[in-house]
């Protein structure tokens, strides 16, 4: 094992620790896990590094995307309480030659670590090529890891709703 992909492996079990627990799909009223918008982009851009270094890409700097939205109840309820999900782009750095085995790796490692895949493909006759769509069932985050261009890869990652600190859960 490459020390790239060790050091990809340990920030895993940090992640899941720190958004583990409190995401089950149980019941609406159920404490949402809390996190600042800071905090969660700093996580967020983590988790698109840990990626990068498993498909031996490299991070462009400065091509990174932050989108927060107002994250909304299974039945369409809206609440005050500043609750967010965010949803965190950025381009990496990758031959086409070598795309596929990253994106397979991506894959690979997203299953070591309990994520259910929703889509992967490597198939020349669509676009993108090369995409893996996965879902964690716990913790709820997803990302997405796919073949922008011929020098680079597309990374994502969406967090679950998050509760800001010190701001009272609404109740429904």
């Amino acid at each position: 094992m490459t020390f790239k992909r060790r050091a990809a492996l340990a920030l895993v079990p940090t992640l899941v620790l720190l958004l583990g627990g409190c995401m089950s799909d149980a019941e609406k009223n159920e404490p949402l896990p809390r996190m600042s918008k800071d905090k969660a982009e700093s996580w967020a851009a983590h988790w698109a590094g840990s990626m990068a270094r498993t498909a031996e890409a490299k991070l462009v700097a400065g091509d990174e995307k932050a989108s927060f939205t107002d994250c909304l109840g299974k039945g369409g309820e809206s609440a005050d309480d500043g609750r967010f999900t965010l949803r965190y782009s950025v381009k990496a750095a990758l031959p086409k030659a070598r795309q596929a085995d990253g994106i397979r790796a991506i894959k690979d490692e997203l299953e070591k670590q309990g994520f259910e895949i929703q889509g992967y493909r490597s198939d020349p006759a669509v676009k993108p090529v090369n995409l893996v769509d996965a879902r964690h069932p716990k913790d709820r985050q997803a990302v997405t890891a796919e073949d922008l261009d011929d020098t680079s890869i597309l990374l994502v990652v969406r967090t679950p709703c998050l509760l800001p600190p010190g701001a009272e859960q609404q109740e429904f």
